[in-house]
C-alpha cells in the first residue's frame, strides 16, 4: 500500500504538474485541447468544458494532454479552413504547406516559436514547481535542519592526518571562539568554515577541564570540502535508516536501525569515523560489530567502487544514516527564499549528474529506474510528509532537466526540430520527422532497457 500510494504521490504528480505546463501554455496561445487526462488508460469518469475532456483515468501515475492537431499526420479536416490564393502549395514554398491545412486552433498552425513555448513549458513547470511545493511546506512546517546544529561544538573524535589534530586539537575540547565568533554551535562553526579560503587560518580557542588553549589551524582546500578535518565528526550516531538493494551493505545483511558498534575491532561512536574507515578499505573487506535491537552480530562487507560527480573514485556499501531533524519556523518571504535555494541547487547537481553521464564520468549502473524511483517512494512514504516532499522535489527536477535534452521524442527534441524548421525556414517533412521521433524512440528505449537490467539485478541476492 505504501508503495502504490508512494508512487501516485511523487511521480504520478510530478508527470501531471508537467502536463500542466503544457496545457496552460497551449491555451494561453489558443490552441484546441481535446483531452486533460489525470492517469492513463480507460476513463472513468469526468466533465466537458469547451472542447477539453478533463477526465479520470483508471491508471493514477501521472496524465496526458492532448492538444488538436498535435500529430502532422492526424489533421482535423473536419474543422479545416484554407486561406485564400493558398489552396495550391507551391513546391518552392514548403513553409506553407501545413498552413491552411486544419483549424486555426490547432497546434500545426501556430507559430513555431509558440509551439517551442509549449514544448518548454513542460520541463519549466517541472523546475518551478519544487519552489512553490518547498515554500508552502517551509512556512507551514518550518525549514528542516539536523537537530545537533544547535548543540555547542565540542569535539567528537578527528579524522586521521587532520590539520587540526596536528595543530593539537583534541577529543572532548569545547570550541569557545571560532574566527571571532563566540560560543558557537554546529550551525555557526559550519558557516565560518564556509567564509574559509585555501591556504588560510581557522583560529579556534577551546576549553578542556577549565584550561584554555589558542590554536591556528592550516585550512587547504580539501579541508574545505571537508569540514570534519577542521572540526572533527559531527556528532551524528551510525544508525542506518536505509540499506539499498543490491549493494553490499544488503548483501552483507544491514538492515534499517542498525547500530555501528566496531569497525574491524575498533569501537566507533559517531557516522564520521564509520564513513572514514568506507571510504579507506579501497575495497578490501570490512569487519562490522552491529547492534541490532540489543543483540549483537558481526558481519563482513566489502565497499564497491564507485565514480562521483567529479571523477573521483569512491567507496560505497548502499547505507544511509538517521540524522534526528529540527525545524525552524519562518516566514513567507524567508521561506521562499530558501525554497528558491534549495531547488536551484538540484538542478545544478542534477545538470551536474547529467553532465557526467554523457562525459562517461557517471555510469548507467548508477541510475534508478522505474523500480528503484518505486522503492524509494514506499520509503518516502512510510517515512512521512518530508521524505515525499523531498523525493518529489528530486523527480520534478529530474524530469524537468531529462526533457530539456536535445534528443527526439523529448521536449527538447521538439525545440531543436524546431529551431532547424526556423533556421531553414521551411518544415522538414513528414517522413524526416517520423525518422527523426524513430531515433529518439529507440535510444530513449535502449537506455530505459539498461536502466531496467540494473534495476532488476540489484535486487538478486546473486548481484556482486
Amino acid at each position: 500500500m505504501d508503495l502504490l500510494l508512494g508512487v501516485a504521490l511523487v511521480l504520478g504528480v510530478m508527470i501531471l504538474v508537467h502536463e500542466w505546463g503544457h496545457f496552460i501554455a497551449a491555451r494561453l496561445f489558443g490552441v484546441r485541447v481535446d483531452v486533460f487526462s489525470i492517469g492513463f488508460g480507460p476513463r472513468l469518469f469526468g466533465w466537458k468544458r469547451g472542447a477539453t475532456d478533463y477526465r479520470v483515468s483508471a491508471l493514477p501515475l501521472g496524465g496526458y494532454v492532448r492538444m488538436a492537431g498535435q500529430d502532422p499526420s492526424e489533421i482535423d479536416s473536419a474543422h479545416s479552413t484554407s486561406i485564400p490564393g493558398t489552396e495550391k502549395t507551391d513546391a518552392t514554398h514548403p513553409q506553407l504547406q501545413t498552413t491552411g491545412k486544419g483549424a486555426p486552433d490547432e497546434l500545426m498552425n501556430k507559430p513555431r516559436w509558440q509551439r517551442a513555448i509549449i514544448s518548454f513549458c513542460g520541463p519549466l513547470v517541472n523546475l518551478i514547481f519544487p519552489i512553490l511545493l518547498l515554500t508552502v511546506y517551509f512556512v507551514a512546517i518550518g525549514i528542516p535542519y539536523p537537530a545537533y546544529q544547535d548543540k555547542p561544538v565540542q569535539v567528537t573524535a578527528l579524522p586521521a592526518n587532520s590539520p587540526a589534530a596536528a595543530a593539537g586539537l583534541h577529543p572532548g575540547d569545547k570550541v569557545v571562539a571560532l574566527d571571532g565568533e563566540k560560543n558557537p554551535d554546529w550551525e555557526q562553526a559550519e558557516k565560518v568554515i564556509t567564509k574559509l579560503t585555501p591556504n588560510s587560518k581557522l583560529s579556534m580557542e577551546v576549553e578542556d577541564a577549565g584550561v584554555h588553549r589558542s590554536l591556528s589551524v592550516p585550512v587547504e582546500q580539501k579541508d574545505l570540502e571537508q569540514p570534519e578535518r577542521l572540526l572533527g565528526f559531527a556528532p551524528i550516531r551510525p544508525v542506518l535508516e536505509d540499506v539499498a538493494p543490491g549493494y553490499p551493505a544488503q548483501r552483507a545483511g544491514l538492515k534499517e536501525n542498525d547500530l555501528i558498534a566496531a569497525v574491524d575491532g575498533q569501537k566507533i561512536q559517531w557516522w564520521g569515523e564509520f564513513t572514514e574507515r568506507i571510504r579507506a578499505s579501497n575495497g578490501k573487506p570490512v569487519a562490522l560489530d552491529v547492534d541490532r535491537k540489543g543483540q549483537p552480530l558481526h558481519l563482513v562487507v566489502t565497499p564497491q567502487s564507485a565514480t562521483n560527480e567529479r571523477g573521483e573514485t569512491v567507496y560505497q556499501i548502499g547505507v544511509q544514516v538517521h540524522d534526528d531533524t529540527a525545524y525552524k519556523r519562518v516566514a513567507f518571504p524567508e521561506g521562499a527564499r530558501y525554497a528558491s535555494q534549495v531547488t536551484v541547487q538540484k538542478i545544478k547537481e542534477t545538470a551536474g549528474i547529467v553532465g557526467a553521464l554523457f562525459s562517461g564520468r557517471v555510469s548507467l549502473k548508477q541510475l534508478q529506474g522505474p523500480v528503484g524511483i518505486s522503492r524509494a517512494a514506499g520509503q518516502a512514504a512510510k517515512k512521512g510528509p518530508l521524505a515525499i516532499i523531498s523525493l518529489m522535489v528530486l523527480i520534478s527536477v529530474n524530469l524537468g532537466i531529462l526533457n530539456l535534452l536535445p534528443i527526439p521524442i523529448l521536449d527538447g527534441g521538439h525545440i531543436l526540430l524546431l529551431g532547424i524548421e526556423g533556421l531553414l525556414r521551411r518544415d522538414m517533412s513528414l517522413a524526416f520527422k517520423e525518422r527523426f521521433v524513430q531515433v529518439g524512440l529507440v535510444f530513449l528505449l535502449v537506455v530505459f532497457a539498461i536502466v531496467m537490467y540494473n534495476d532488476v539485478v540489484r535486487l538478486l541476492p546473486i548481484h556482486s
